[in-house]
């Protein structure tokens, strides 16, 4: 028992074995024995030793290579990479939408280049390139020699570079033997499969010449605004000279060594007797005569759906084993290309026309006219954070950020540069043909189409009289045009207003939606139930946004992208039919061959055809008579249309979309921070900037016939009851408070009933658009709150199931009351009215000015 415990715990001690350390130090001596012994031979026989490692050196050095061989490219590799096309994005009519490229080139033929960066190219490069096979021995033990010396010389053969060019991550730029031994490997495999010609070709197609500028096209460009085959002897030596360090030969930043280094390739090539010496004496003197302009890369007429659609091929790719940017790929979409230039010259002409109205109201007095809300803005700011990081206190942030005006200035325009975002679908297949995310790509890459939600205000009305007509209740019941108080608990009392006093006289429903009348909505929405509203909005299309099943959700209080309003609007003007928006419809090889195809979802029902058709019966109303009517004055558009605008609080967002029986089309116009809006006048409300935008589309789109004007819905032309009396509704025993404190939180609490109204508070008066405008909320607080930030975070795709009943809402006995209206006495101007509705703040990131869960760009 004994002996056995001590073999588990000293093995070595005890079992028989060694103890480690002893074992260590006995290999130790051995092995230094072993040397001594070797090294006395060697000082006995010193010629047999050096000959015994000279014939062992050249077998060491075979295994070394064939070791390196499966670490390079394979020959098959090298023969795609000859004839490797990058992937492209077509239109439905076959025009080119986008190009996915490794990197910002356009690739050129041999024969399309100057000759003197060929000769250029040699001469300096590689002198013997038409007498080796990729790998030159003898310039690479020269190479060696004067290295050895001290005059570091690379060595490298024009086919050596090209497999640097084509193969960065598998052979890679560390100054190592490996490296140079992959590199020899793969050059002479190139050589097998390229003729000389070829590599030329390819090597002047890949070589990167700084600022974003690939290949020998692009360089020339870029420095010189010229063709590849417009350079002369002296820019062609130029460009070649900087391929010995682009950066340190840069001619824009260091022109004096750029000189002297292309006034050496210019020797080179009088070496070569490809330049006459007294010629070469004429152009050494002359200066780089630079006309530098970046070249940005092509994004072609739908950057934001290239963007989106890159990823996504990604994707698609590595899932099917291809390469975006060598295999070819064929990507069919169903954009139109003559739509897609007409939407984006709408956003561009009228952007920039409403640009200089938000001008008007913020840049006037710069922001020092706006100090505290600039200040906001400064506080946000990398150097701001920087700045308190170092002790500066506030005061001392501010003075010395403010007193940069460059800074300020940057900021500034920024901050106050109006966006917009413009989609057109086609309502009877989901076809998406027209797609603008923002008023420039290059300025803002974000895109307000599907990444932005934002308040739809009185657009997202149609979902609530859709879902009256869905009960058989009729467009010319009417209800009275006054301000309703609607309780929703012995606490809590809205109070949805209008812009323009209400009349106090009946009105239809017909007439409330086409004059957007938040009164009547507000009164519907009660009667209805905001579940019934809620799940209808989400049938229709809305489906990634969440909406809060709200009274206050009829006058569109939750953020929305306008994708899905667009496939909402579509739903209507298909009969009440979803189709899911389709944007690709096939991906194909080179050939032209299918390897995946995209058929469009088959229709889902959600909404009874009847009250479909009832319900885009009441929004021709919006177009003929009403909010929308200045899309057939202004632009002068004829035939059967229908549509709905959208104002939000404090004209923050304006929208507008449009139903033509064969194309749906729909704008949004805002600033990226809501805390600046479109104030000063009537140009903020959605009648005046986004129907702007959807206006010059479909005036273009019309003129050039690529929608007909004669073509008709299918909902037939009901003309207007004529009116009748109101009936007065019931009063409805209220109910008792639910003590939710979800609703706590949306409607702060009232005093008892008996307590007088706290005073009201002065704004500003807003400009009143004729017919009335429709996003005005009005919300009674007691006591009055300061504004928090209620931003909901956007850009999280909340695929919601389907809306269910929630046991707070009753549809068949509402909870809430209308109360009539108390009477008041007229209003002069300042107009006096009680705090709104509560308005989405978003936070941006510091100096970015986007909300902070808007996507990493």
């Amino acid at each position: 028992m004994g002996h056995g415990r001590a073999c588990v715990l000293q093995p070595f001690h005890e079992g028989g074995g060694d103890d480690p350390r002893v074992s260590s130090n006995r290999f130790l001596a051995a092995a230094s024995r072993g040397a001594s012994r070797a090294w006395a031979g060697v000082r006995r026989h010193p010629f047999w030793t050096a000959f015994g490692l000279l014939s062992i050196a050249p077998v060491a050095a075979v295994v070394y290579v064939m070791a390196m061989i499966p670490l390079t490219p394979g020959i098959e590799d090298i023969r795609k990479a000859k004839t490797a096309q990058p992937s492209v994005v077509l239109s439905a009519d076959g025009q080119v939408l986008a190009t996915f490229k490794r990197a910002n080139r356009e690739r050129v033929k041999l024969s399309e280049v100057s000759p003197h960066v060929l000769t250029a190219l040699i001469a300096t490069e590689d002198r013997r390139f038409f007498d080796h096979h990729g790998f030159d021995v003898r310039r690479t033990l020269g190479a060696a020699v004067r290295t050895f010396r001290g005059d570091l010389q690379g060595g490298s053969t024009i086919t050596q570079q090209l497999a640097r060019n084509l193969y960065p991550d598998d052979i890679g730029r560390a100054p190592t033997l490996s490296r140079k031994v992959k590199e020899a490997i793969t050059a002479i495999k190139i050589e097998s499969v390229y003729s000389k010609n070829e590599i030329l070709e390819s090597y002047l197609n890949t070589v990167p010449f700084l600022y974003n500028a690939y290949g020998i096209e692009m360089a020339a460009r870029t420095y010189f605004d010229k063709t590849a085959g417009e350079l002369d002897e002296l820019e062609s030596a130029t460009l070649i000279g900087m391929l010995k360090g682009t950066s340190y030969y840069n001619p824009v930043l260091n022109p004096e060594r750029a000189t002297l280094r292309r006034n050496t390739v210019l020797g080179q090539m009088v070496k070569a007797g490809k330049l006459d010496a007294a010629k070469y004496a004429a152009l050494r003197a002359r200066p780089l005569a630079l006309n530098f302009e970046r070249q940005n890369e092509d994004l072609g007429p739908a950057p934001h759906v290239a963007q989106q659609l890159r990823s996504w091929l990604i994707e698609w790719a590595d899932r099917k084993g291809y390469n975006v940017y060598a295999d070819g790929l064929v990507v069919r979409t169903t954009l139109d290309s003559k739509m897609q230039a007409m939407a984006a010259d709408a956003v561009e002409r009228q952007g920039d026309k409403l640009q200089a109205q938000a001008d008007g109201a913020w840049k006037r007095g710069g922001w020092k006219a706006h100090k505290a809300i600039a200040e906001a803005f400064v506080r946000e700011t990398a150097q701001y954070q920087a700045e308190r990081g170092v002790g500066s206190d506030d005061a001392a942030a501010l003075k010395k950020l403010e007193a940069d005006p460059e800074l300020m200035q940057a900021l500034w325009d920024e901050k106050t540069r109006l966006q917009s975002g413009f989609l057109a679908m086609d309502p009877t297949n989901g076809h998406v043909k027209a797609w603008v995310g923002s008023r420039g790509f290059e300025q803002d890459k974000f895109d307000h189409v599907q990444q932005a939600r934002r308040q739809p205000g009185s657009t997202f009305k149609p979902f609530v009289y859709g879902a009256a007509f869905e009960q058989g209740i009729s467009p010319d019941e009417t209800f009275v045009d006054a301000m309703p108080e609607i309780r929703i608990d012995d606490k809590t009392v809205w109070r949805p207003g209008d812009v323009e006093a209400s009349s106090g006289q009946p009105m239809s429903l017909r007439d409330g939606l086409a004059k957007s009348k938040n009164s009547i909505t507000s009164q519907l929405m009660q009667r209805i139930g905001p579940d019934r509203v809620a799940k209808l909005a989400y049938d229709m299309g809305v489906r990634q946004s969440k909406l809060d099943p709200v009274p206050s959700l009829a006058l569109g209080t939750s953020p929305v992208t306008l994708k899905e309003m667009v496939t909402a609007f579509c739903s209507i003007a298909n009969g009440g039919n979803y189709i899911e928006p389709v944007l690709v419809t096939r991906v194909e090889d080179r050939e032209g061959r299918a390897l995946e195809e995209f058929a469009a979802k088959l229709p889902q029902r959600a909404m009874q055809e009847a009250g479909a058709q009832v319900l885009l019966d009441v929004m021709r109303g919006v177009v003929d008579g009403g909010t929308g009517s200045g899309v057939r004055g202004r632009f002068g558009l004829r035939g059967d249309l229908a549509g709905k605008t959208g104002t939000t609080q404090s004209n923050t967002d304006g929208w507008f979309i449009l139903m033509h029986p064969q194309l749906v089309g729909g704008a949004w116009v805002g600033f990226n921070d809501n805390r600046v809006t479109m104030t000063g006048d009537a140009w903020g409300q959605g009648a005046h900037n986004a129907l702007l935008v959807v206006g010059d589309f479909f005036q273009q789109a019309t003129k050039a016939k690529l929608v007909d004007a004669k073509a008709k819905f299918a909902a037939p032309h009901v003309p207007p009851a004529p009116p009748v009396a109101p009936v007065a509704p019931e009063p409805q025993a209220e109910q008792p408070a639910s003590g939710n404190e979800w609703w706590n939180s949306v409607f702060s609490p009232s005093p008892p009933r008996d307590s007088p109204p706290p005073p009201a508070v002065a704004v500003r008066p807003q400009p009143i658009e004729p017919p009335p405008r429709a996003a005005a909320v009005i919300i009674q607080q007691y006591p009055p709150q300061q504004p928090q930030p209620q931003y909901q975070p956007q850009y999280q795709p909340q695929y919601q199931p389907p809306y269910q009943p929630q046991p707070q809402y009753s549809n068949s006995a509402p909870q809430y009351t209308i109360i009539p209206p108390r009477p008041t006495a007229p209003v002069e101007s300042p107009v006096w009215v009680e705090p709104r509705a509560p308005v989405v703040v978003a936070p941006v990131y510091p100096g970015e000015g986007r909300p902070s869960s808007w996507p990493a760009q």
